[in-house]
């Protein structure tokens, strides 16, 4: 890039403007702008607002930017180094696209440490943008019942025989042991939460990654290559410690585990701060109290993330304390709550109906898209189309129209929607659509 006549208001105003068409959205706020301008130059900025958020072969990227192929690669890996655009390499050839919010440049800026950012200034930045006043940007992300993470149950609390079939991608340890390659890195909550003086002493080197996430986040140097026997070990640790494991929320191709505290995990801050209590989608399960076992010691109620759990009211006969009760709408299924129990007085049953999973990464974002009126941004994804764009007034419109909110909005009719829309994205999305799959 490098042009002299870049104006860095403008560039950083389009770059965030670029973002909030994402399906997860990017408010415009002074704390935003400030962080723009401590992750990316000028120049970068401004080519980062022209790429798309699908992935994209670097020769497609290059034609349609009009640079030299080699100058932009240098350019997007080092972009890419910096946690600041996503660089996925698949049966030999390179795809880019511009890292959203969140999953993205945030916890990309927070999985490592070691380089010459200025993390305490961002940590304070972050910390203002995700959680000041009502929570825009939280409920921009987490609006919609789809969400970018569901809760795993702890396999343990499920016992030998369940009552309903447990599948591979439900549980934590068949995730990592089916995983060609697994990597580790910091924690982006508790490392940022570190900068800001109040993490808790759970294990910070705990995000799991895996296939081509993991080669990704290796290959920029954000995480480090371990075997599934240490992924393994880790698993153990972090749920020994109390943390509840919430994954990709996708049927196939899982791309990573993160271990969670409710005092450090944004997702869960967002749940009780802003009462978004599916910011995290729950798991098949929930948990269930047995009032014969249940002395009311509160120990669970300590160790819930998400505030699902509570003192009782109604004394137990006998003058004992009374139960505990449960929240069902707080509650994630996690299971966290049974390990915390010494008298084997919660568990956790299966629920009524089984939660909607997405099967891959690009259904996902899909139906993120369509819950939160951004399909025409995903199906349109060209910054630069002039023609596209007037198209995209025109879908836009007809997207907002009541009769197709109101389908979309019932489970059934959004579900017979993707059936139709998936195989026509995939072909407008042909260049990336075999990497988000």
């Amino acid at each position: 890039m490098g042009h002299l006549g870049i104006n860095p208001d403008r560039a950083y105003g389009l770059l965030q403007e670029r973002l909030d068409r994402n399906p997860t959205g990017a408010p415009d706020s002074p704390a935003f702008r400030r962080i723009l301008r401590l992750l990316f130059t000028p120049e970068d900025a401004d080519l980062a607002r022209r790429l798309p958020t699908r992935l994209t072969s670097l020769p497609a990227l290059a034609q349609r930017l009009r640079m030299e192929p080699a100058r932009l690669d240098d350019t997007l890996t080092r972009l890419a180094r910096r946690g600041l655009v996503f660089d996925l390499e698949l049966r030999g050839r390179r795809y880019f696209s511009l890292a959203p919010v969140v999953i993205g440049f945030f916890e990309l800026t927070f999985m490592r440490g070691g380089d010459d950012l200025p993390r305490e200034e961002l940590a304070r930045l972050f910390e203002d943008y995700f959680f000041e006043g009502d929570g825009r940007f939280a409920r921009a992300v987490f609006e919609g019942d789809t969400q970018i993470g569901r809760s795993l149950p702890r396999e343990a609390a499920l016992g030998e025989a369940p009552p309903v079939e447990v599948l591979d991608w439900e549980r934590a340890t068949r995730i990592v042991e089916g995983a060609r390659t697994v990597s580790v890195s910091l924690c982006a909550c508790r490392h940022h939460a570190d900068h800001l003086g109040r993490a808790c002493e759970r294990p910070q080197r705990a995000c799991l990654s895996f296939d081509v996430s993991a080669e990704t986040l290796v290959r920029s140097g954000h995480a480090e290559r371990i075997d599934a026997a240490e992924g393994l070990r880790i698993l153990a640790e972090c749920q020994a410690a109390g943390l509840a494991q919430t994954a990709d929320n996708v049927q196939r191709g899982v791309g990573y585990i993160c271990n969670c505290c409710g005092c450090c995990c944004g997702m869960m801050r967002a749940i009780r701060r802003f009462d978004l209590p599916h910011a995290i989608v729950s798991s098949n399960w929930i948990a269930e109290v047995d009032e014969g076992r249940c002395n009311g010691c509160g120990l669970c109620v300590a160790a819930c993330p998400t505030g699902a759990l509570s003192a009782g009211e109604t004394p137990a006969p006998g003058g004992r304390r009374p139960p505990v009760r449960r929240d069902a709408d707080l509650c994630l299924g996690c299971g966290v709550c049974t390990g915390a129990c010494k008298r084997s007085g919660i568990g956790l049953s299966p629920r009524p109906s089984r939660v909607f999973t997405p099967e891959t990464t690009f259904e996902r974002v899909v139906a993120m898209a369509i819950e939160r009126g951004k399909l025409v941004d995903l199906v349109l994804d060209d910054p630069e189309g002039l023609g596209a764009r007037a198209v995209g007034l025109v879908l836009k419109a007809l997207e907002a129209a009541p009769p197709v909110r109101a389908a979309v909005a019932i489970r059934p009719l959004r579900s017979a929607f993707l059936s139709a829309f998936l195989p026509a994205a995939r072909l407008l999305a042909r260049d990336s659509s075999d990497a988000l799959a």
